[in-house]
Order: C-alpha cells, then sequence, then structure tokens
C-alpha cells in the first residue's frame, strides 16, 4: 500500500501532532510519504522523526500539480490523504488529473478555521469549502466533526472517524515544575493549585471565558494560578481583560510553548473553553499526564471526558459553571487524583497512538476495498420500516439491521427509507429516502440486491390500514425491480379485515423470499393466512443484540434531570391506546406502592416520546406522595437502552421498553395491550404480565412485588435472553444467503 499525504507544511497545534505522530506511527506498516508546499519547522521536525517528505514550493498551483501529477504517476501511489485547505485543493486537483481516491482529515470545522481572519476566510476558506465537496472519502477526528459535516450535506456513508492519539506513557519532563513555571515567569508557591490551558489565542478558543471563570473561582482560592500556553490575534485584548478582572500576578502568558511534557507535568488542572473543537490533542497531552480536566461539552471532547467519571465538562460561555468546577478542584486534592487517574486509564485504551495507527491502516484498507469493488450489476440493500418517527423501540432495530448487515458486510451500500431523513443519515451514515418518495426509493430498488422489510409490527392493521398496505406495496415493487425480499425478525399481526388478511397472504406468497419472525404467535399468524412460499424462520427481535450505555452514563442522565444518581427506581414505560386513560389511576398507585414500599422512584421512561409523554403525563399528574420524574432522553438507543438497564425494577406496556430490559437482566412486569407483549414475556419465560384490560391495583402491586424478589437473581430471564440472542443469528444468516445470490428473481 502507497499512501501520499498531502499538507501545507506551516501547521501548528492539534494539526501537526497528529500528521507527524500518524506519519511516524505508519513507517514500517504502509509506504507513506509527505508532501508540504512550504518549508519551515513543520518540515524540519517531519524530518528529525524519520518521515520521508518532500517541498513543493510556489505560487503557480497548476504547475505544482503537475509535479506532483509526475512523482504520484512515477512512485505507483495507490490513495492520497490531504490536510488542510491547501492540501485539499491540490487533492483536488490530482484526483482530477490522475483519477486516484483521495481522502481528507478534517481536524476542526472548517467554517470557523479563519475566525477573525475575514480576507483569509473569503480566500482560503472559500477553495476549501469548494475543494471539500470534491473529495472522495472523509476522517473526522471525532463523531461530533462527522455529524456536522453529514447535516451540512457530506455522503454520510464516505465518512471514517479516528481519535487523536498519542503514545503511552509520556517521556519524562525535560523540566521540573519549579523550572518549568519559574522559565514562564508564573510564581506559583507550594500549595499553589495551577490551571493550564494550551490553545491557540483566537476566538474559537474563547480564552475571555477561562479568565472570567478563573477569575470568580480565584475569589475564593487565592491559591489558584492560570498558566496561558499560546500565541494568537486576541493577546492583547486577553491580557487586558486579565488586568480588569484584577489578576495580578495569578495568570501567566506565556506565549508558545513546544515542549507539552514539561507543561502539563508543571499545572494541576487542564482546561480547556472552545466554542467548537473536532477533538483536540491538548485533552489527551493532559489525560497522558494524569491531569484532572475541565473543559467544554464541545466536539469529541465528550468521548474521553465523561461528566464526574473523567472530568468535568460544561456548556460554552457558562463563567458559573467554570468557576464552580474550579474551585470544587482547588478544594478536593483527592478528587483531582482520582479524575486525573481515571482519565488515564481510559485514554490509554482508547486514545493510544498504536490504536490511532490500527485504525488509519483499517481506513486505507477499506478505501481501496471499495475503490475495487464492482461498479456494474445490482449492490446493496433498501431498508424500511417506521424509522424516523421518534420511536426508540423502531429506531433501535434500524440500528440493529444496519450493525449485521454491516458485519455481514462492511462496505455495503445502504438506503433507508425514513419519516426524518435527515435525523437518521447523520445518526446511522446511511443514504436515506423520505419514506413516500416513491420514484426515489423504486429507483435505488432498481440498483440494489436486497430489499428488507425492517422489524417491528408492520404487518397489522390495528392502528393504520393504509400502512399495511404500503409496507405491502414495497414488497411487491422491490420483488417486480429485481431483488431478493426479506422480512426481517418481524412480528405479524393482528390483521382484523377479512379483505386484508387475503391481501397480506397474496403479497407475501408471491412477493417475499424469506420471513425472520420475533414470536411463536406470529408463526401461527402466517399460518393462519395460508402463508406457505416464502422461507420461514422462528427468530428474535434484532434489538436484543445491541449494548447499553454504561452505567455511568445512566446516571449522568439522572443527574441531569435531578435525580441520585446512586437512588433505587422504578422505570414506567405507558402509551395511549383505547383502555389506557381509565387505567392511569391504576399505574399511579402502583407507583406509589413501589415507592413507599420498597423507596422506588418511578421514572417514567417514554419510547415514543410524541405520544408516550402524554400517556406519562397522565398517570403522573395522579401521583401524590412519590416523586417522579419523565426522562426523554432517546439521542441514541445505547443511552435509551442503558437507562432501562439502570432501573431497578421496570413496568412497560411498550415492548421494547421489556426488551431492553430484559436483555440487561432487569426484572419487569409487562402490562399486555396486544399479543406481542405476552408473547414476548413467554419466550423469555416471564409470567409477570397481565391484560390491560385486567389489571387492577392489587394485581400490579403483587405483580411488582414479585418482580422485587427478583432483583439480582432471575436466573429464568437470563435464559430466555439467551435463547432469544441464539434464535435472532437466523435475521442475520438468512439476510447474508440472500446477499450472496447476486441474481433477483424477476
Amino acid at each position: 500500500m502507497k499512501v501520499l499525504h498531502l499538507i501545507s507544511g506551516g501547521d501548528t497545534g492539534g494539526a501537526k501532532t497528529h500528521v507527524h505522530s500518524l506519519l511516524e506511527g505508519l513507517q514500517g506498516r504502509i509506504d507513506v510519504s509527505m508532501v508540504c508546499f512550504t518549508d519551515g519547522p513543520f518540515v524540519q521536525e517531519a524530518r528529525e522523526r524519520g518521515i520521508k517528505v518532500q517541498v513543493f514550493e510556489g505560487r503557480n498551483i497548476f504547475r505544482v500539480a503537475a509535479l506532483l501529477e509526475k512523482k504520484v504517476r512515477a512512485e505507483g501511489t495507490q490513495l492520497l490523504h490531504c490536510h488542510g485547505s491547501r492540501g485539499n485543493l491540490m487533492g483536488w486537483m490530482l484526483k482530477r488529473r490522475t483519477g486516484l481516491p483521495v481522502v481528507t482529515t478534517i481536524h476542526s470545522d472548517y467554517r470557523l478555521d479563519y475566525m477573525g481572519r475575514p480576507l483569509a476566510r473569503v480566500t482560503y476558506g472559500t477553495a476549501n469549502s469548494v475543494a471539500l465537496r470534491q473529495m472522495d472519502y472523509y476522517i473526522g477526528v471525532s463523531q461530533a466533526m462527522v455529524d456536522t459535516l453529514i447535516d451540512r450535506g457530506f455522503p454520510p456513508d464516505r465518512f471514517f472517524r479516528i481519535s487523536n492519539g498519542l503514545p503511552f506513557p509520556p517521556p519524562p519532563p525535560a523540566q521540573t515544575r519549579a523550572e518549568f513555571l519559574s522559565a514562564c515567569g508564573l510564581e506559583a508557591g507550594e500549595g499553589a493549585v495551577v490551571v493550564g490551558i494550551a490553545a491557540r489565542l483566537n476566538p474559537v478558543k474563547d480564552i475571555p471565558t477561562l479568565l472570567r471563570g478563573f477569575a470568580k473561582a480565584h475569589a475564593a482560592h487565592p491559591e489558584l494560578r492560570l498558566l496561558i500556553a499560546g500565541e494568537g490575534e486576541q493577546r492583547g485584548e486577553l491580557e487586558a481583560l486579565a488586568a480588569q478582572l484584577d489578576l495580578g500576578g495569578a495568570v501567566c502568558f506565556a506565549g508558545w510553548q513546544s515542549d507539552m511534557n514539561s507543561f502539563c507535568s508543571a499545572i494541576d488542572i487542564n482546561a480547556l473553553t472552545s466554542v467548537s473543537e473536532g477533538f483536540p490533542y491538548s485533552i489527551v497531552e493532559g489525560a497522558r499526564a494524569c491531569l484532572p480536566t475541565v473543559s467544554t461539552r464541545v466536539g469529541g471532547i465528550p468521548t474521553l471526558i465523561e461528566h464526574g467519571a473523567t472530568g468535568l465538562l460544561f456548556e460554552p460561555g457558562d463563567v458559573d459553571a467554570l468557576a464552580g468546577h474550579l474551585s470544587r478542584l482547588a478544594a478536593e486534592r483527592s478528587l483531582r487524583r482520582s479524575l486525573g487517574e481515571e482519565l488515564y486509564r481510559r485514554a490509554e485504551r482508547e486514545f493510544s497512538l498504536a490504536e490511532m495507527v490500527n485504525r488509519q491502516v483499517g481506513i486505507y484498507e477499506a478505501i481501496l476495498r471499495r475503490q475495487a469493488r464492482p461498479r456494474t450489476g445490482r449492490d446493496g440493500a433498501v431498508i424500511c420500516g417506521a424509522y424516523g418517527r421518534g420511536n426508540a423501540g423502531d429506531d433501535a432495530i434500524l440500528e440493529a439491521i444496519l450493525s449485521e448487515l454491516r458485519q455481514i458486510d462492511p462496505d455495503l451500500p445502504i438506503w433507508v427509507l425514513s419519516r426524518n431523513p435527515k435525523s437518521t443519515r447523520r445518526t446511522y451514515q446511511v443514504r436515506t429516502i423520505y419514506t413516500f418518495h416513491v420514484s426515489k426509493f423504486r429507483r435505488y430498488m432498481k440498483r440494489a440486491k436486497l430489499y428488507i422489510n425492517g422489524g417491528g409490527s408492520l404487518m397489522q392493521d390495528v392502528t393504520s390500514r393504509r400502512s399495511l398496505w404500503f409496507y405491502l406495496y414495497t414488497l411487491s415493487a422491490a420483488k417486480r425491480l429485481g431483488c431478493k425480499v426479506m422480512m426481517y425478525g418481524c412480528g405479524i399481526g393482528p390483521v382484523n379485515y377479512p379483505s386484508n388478511r387475503k391481501r397480506v397472504g397474496r403479497v407475501l406468497n408471491r412477493d417475499v423470499d424469506v420471513i425472520t419472525l420475533r414470536d411463536a404467535h406470529s408463526l401461527q399468524e402466517l399460518e393462519d393466512m395460508g402463508i406457505t412460499a416464502p422461507r420461514v424462520l422462528l427468530s428474535a427481535d434484532p434489538t436484543v443484540m445491541l449494548p447499553a450505555a454504561s452505567r455511568q452514563t445512566a446516571n449522568d442522565i439522572l443527574e441531569k434531570a435531578g435525580l441520585d444518581p446512586e437512588g433505587r427506581y422504578l422505570g414506567l414505560s405507558v402509551r395511549p391506546w383505547p383502555g389506557f386513560r381509565a387505567k392511569a389511576e391504576v399505574f399511579a398507585a402502583a407507583a406509589e406502592y413501589a415507592y413507599e414500599a420498597y423507596g422506588l422512584i418511578p421514572v417514567f421512561l417514554p419510547v415514543e416520546c410524541r405520544v408516550d409523554v402524554a400517556a406519562s403525563s397522565q398517570v403522573a399528574e395522579k401521583l401524590r406522595r412519590a416523586p417522579f420524574r419523565i426522562i426523554e432522553e432517546h439521542d441514541c438507543s445505547a443511552r435509551a437502552i442503558g437507562l432501562f438497564a439502570r432501573m431497578d425494577v421496570v413496568v412497560s406496556m411498550r415492548l421494547h421498553a421489556l426488551v431492553f430490559s430484559a436483555s440487561h437482566g432487569v426484572p419487569l412486569v409487562g402490562v399486555a395491550y396486544d399479543q406481542k407483549v405476552s408473547s414476548f414475556l413467554d419466550m423469555v419465560g416471564q409470567d409477570l404480565h397481565v391484560d390491560l384490560e385486567e389489571l387492577t391495583r392489587e394485581r400490579l402491586c403483587g405483580l411488582i412485588d414479585a418482580a422485587v424478589g427478583r432483583v439480582g437473581n432471575d436466573s429464568l430471564l437470563f435464559a430466555g435472553v439467551e435463547r432469544l440472542r441464539e434464535l435472532e443469528h437466523n435475521n442475520s444468516a438468512c439476510a447474508s444467503q440472500l446477499l450472496s445470490e447476486t441474481e433477483g428473481r424477476h
């Protein structure tokens, strides 16, 4: 593998550290070299690190491009890797000349790179914006950066993510703490607590917020000191602000510092106040030095800094929150130590140089593999379901299906029909189609190998006959347009209208190749409707395979909602349904009972927020003694599942609330408004359920008693879930088989 990196050569800060560290780590793994367009310290340091680098200087970019074209053709370069505006512009020109694939690493928000420099923003910024749109692939240094670019219309399936990495453990510092602080001009006695920031002094880094927050903390803790390492156009006004805040000798502007090991060894608290970031190296450098870190919650920072566990986070510009965090760390040495040690452990595991290099090699391999993929014939999958409607259960189904398809073929082109294409595109990094854009999804069905009717109870006419007819139409259209057709881990029924039962039987027998079912009741429904032509297998809901967010993440959500992270909770998931309103008093009485008898605080966890919040409120307004919260926290499946996994007992009408809870061993009580609820509970060996129509206070309280008795000791539940996970493999096995059959039936 032969890769050529293109970069300006005048870079500093995180981009310089990333490129130098990456290319040094890639030496010996692949044939990698670099071209810069400016000579100077960047190039000199690269050569000192043993990186192969050439300088192509000159204002005539067309002449430089011609010289580079000769170089890449002569040397057999396979892939161009760009960094920054000059690299992107040259990569675009070389792509047009050579046809080589081009990937760019986006280290920061390109719209903010020239903040405070209007002329550069108009010239370099505009050129970079245009060139970026022409790249074949993109690498973001944080998921937040990837999400931002997808929201701006960049192709979602052309993105990779890489975490900035450094070698662990760090080399020993060249200077002692006292020597370094003295050289910088900061007076810090033996009891001083030094806050440090290493950043460019420009508006993106928002140093004024740091100065104001520090001033408030310093008033309460005079032992605090602030060391600012960096240069930039704002230095003069920042020094004036420090004087205005009467900080005197408590603040030191140390200028640019190249010895980050000594800087990190000299400070006690690492700080960052940026309004925008990709993923800054200063955070990893601080982690490597076991420094407790206070940072804004921006970019990829929360992937390393988990509030309260590996550091402290605040919103950009929140001076009071920053002051509070600094004051707390100044007062609690043990907290500084524990946060720093936990941060080091996580960074060593996930943000090491070795991990970054391995990830980068994997990205190169994926790009070259995709380039070699045949461009003719049918390829890819179209997935349709009740997606993009704000239902955590349906969105979790999509996530599970996508995960399994990517395990089968990581490069498989995928299109998803969604009611909210923008949100689905960003969340799952797939191409999306508005659900009812018929001409568009038919166009992609002509190109795809496989059409998936994706999980859930789509074949039913209780909530809507029109939705049933629509899904049946998509099955028929996919088959006529040449796709293999699969119904994936689905539920069937109820289909009540005789005409609809005939229509379902006719379409499924004629147009579907494989049906995998999530419960035995659905199998009986198919038999009753005379469906015999497709291959039918009992499987399980694909969401049983999804992981939960960590307990700490769930506790953070609880704390944000004003609840004790160490408290005990009864999770409640209710939904509007005929007869529910009359039973709201029963749910409320049972919640009061659980609180008084067992100290379980009711927490309402809506699965489909747009309708479940109202149902939750109907119950909550009847509570008289028990405190409660309604938590709408479904920005990703892992967090939603993590919340259910954090509950001590769950009472639910919603099927996926039961699936999420059961999958992580939480004792549960089902209130069945539909056969699918009791069918699932039967499959996992759970007898704690009651039909909604038969629900009484005494019955529900008795079921809660039984569930509490199973906390931490429900072997039947664990065994039932394991059986489901084994069955669930039938979903992906059938999809794999259909994808391997290259010719669809017509």
